[in-house]
């Protein structure tokens, strides 16, 4: 079979299942993206480069989908200077709005499109934390923010989500299409190494420093980072010999903290709010995959949140390295997530209650192992790549096959 994937950042979520496919299967892969120095074996990548873009004098509702439509246009006219393109199957992220363009270019060539999020404007993400409200006219935007989304549903042939709750977001008349497959962790990659060095960088972690864990591609609100440092600040009170080593980047990815902040970024407003003692705290910046395996190797226990979103991969490789995870209990986290089975929850807004239960597994983390052992062995048996893959290969056959 011949695919072609289609995403703006390779390799994204497809990625990894092109690299498997050619290899496994023999597949030939072409991935669609931006101009990247980044490769895998067997995927041959088509940059694109778009022209233009939505502007100050755009209208604020309709600035995502004036960008999708330059993507999707980019994408059309890279794909038409390739002479020996031809798939069998077309798989985009949408969204982007980057597969919408190529049924013309590839006339009968299904598309099958990647669903991660529908936007609403009351009980979702947008309006769930009331400490940082979005202005008025966010509300009105969320209903505009789906318009690419919706051509999309109209113009695949089939479609999947990675949890049950974003399949949820969808309109109930397109659900039946989509369906719920994780993107698929690589186990052989993210597990639990033994014996690995009190180290992280050129920092050496004493014999009997408990070690907390935090990974956010971004440190803002939507994943919880104001909660988990009020949190961390009583952990330390009451457990000194704590180190918290803290992955990701000083900037927001979702939402809009810039809005309600003074300082520079959300984690100086963040650490403006307390009395910190920084000694306890190690911000390692983005690190490469195999020093994040060392790192939540490491780990006595992980703290993740979230709002109602998308789960985050940084959630599904904490527990596939094993990690004792205390999470927030909101969905999706509790698909993954089962209270004294496969981690520990405690309510998003209550950093005391966070406190509360790391402070009882630091206590004596050999007596928690076993919820790190069940998240880790949940992991290889549902989300594993091994497990998601013969599930992708069979819908992409039935989008190939079907009507």
């Amino acid at each position: 079979m011949r695919i072609l994937f289609v995403h703006q950042n390779f390799p994204a979520q497809f990625g990894h299942i092109a690299h498997h496919l050619a290899k496994s299967r023999g597949w030939t892969c072409d991935f669609v993206t931006q101009p990247t120095t980044a490769a895998l074996d067997g995927v041959r990548t088509i940059p694109y480069t778009i022209s233009g873009g939505a502007r100050e004098t755009t209208h604020y509702f309709s600035r995502t989908f004036e960008n999708a439509v330059w993507h999707a246009h980019a994408v059309y006219q890279a794909c038409q200077a390739v002479p020996d393109l031809a798939p069998d199957l077309i798989v985009g992220h949408s969204g982007f709005g980057s597969t919408l363009y190529l049924p013309e270019l590839f006339p009968g060539v299904p598309v099958l499109n990647y669903f991660e999020h529908f936007y609403h404007p009351h009980g979702s993400d947008l309006d769930f934390r009331p400490d940082f409200p979005p202005e008025p006219r966010d509300f009105l935007r969320a209903s505009t923010r789906n318009a690419m989304i919706l051509l999309d549903l109209n113009n695949c042939r089939l479609g999947y989500s990675p949890t049950h709750y974003q399949r949820s977001l969808f309109p109930a008349e397109y659900q039946p299409r989509i369906e719920v497959i994780f993107d698929g962790i690589e186990t052989n990659v993210f597990h639990r190494r033994e014996n690995v060095p009190r180290r992280v960088g050129n920092r050496e972690i004493p014999p009997g420093t408990r070690i907390v864990t935090y990974v956010s591609r971004g440190f803002e609100s939507m994943r919880g980072f104001d909660i988990f440092m009020r949190a961390a600040r009583l952990i330390a009170r009451e457990h000194p010999d704590v180190l918290f080593v803290v992955v990701g980047s000083d900037r927001v990815c979702y939402g809009g903290d810039e809005k309600h902040i003074r300082h520079r970024t959300f984690r100086e407003h963040v650490m403006a709010q307390d009395d910190y003692d920084p000694s306890k705290f190690l911000f390692t910046g983005l690190v490469p995959t195999d020093a994040l395996v060392d790192i939540l190797s490491l780990s006595d226990l992980h703290i993740y949140l979230s709002v109602p979103f998308v789960l985050s991969w940084s959630l599904m490789n904490a527990l596939a390295c094993g990690c004792v995870v205390l999470a927030s209990d909101t969905e999706p986290v509790r698909e993954v997530i089962r209270e004294g089975e496969t981690g520990l929850l405690a309510d998003f807004f209550d950093h005391e209650a966070f406190a509360r239960r790391a402070i009882e597994v630091l206590r004596e983390p050999r007596a928690f192992r076993s919820l790190g052992d069940q998240g880790a062995a949940m992991i290889r048996e549902h989300y594993a790549l091994s497990a998601i893959l013969p599930k992708l290969v069979g819908l992409f056959q039935r989008a190939v096959s079907g009507p």
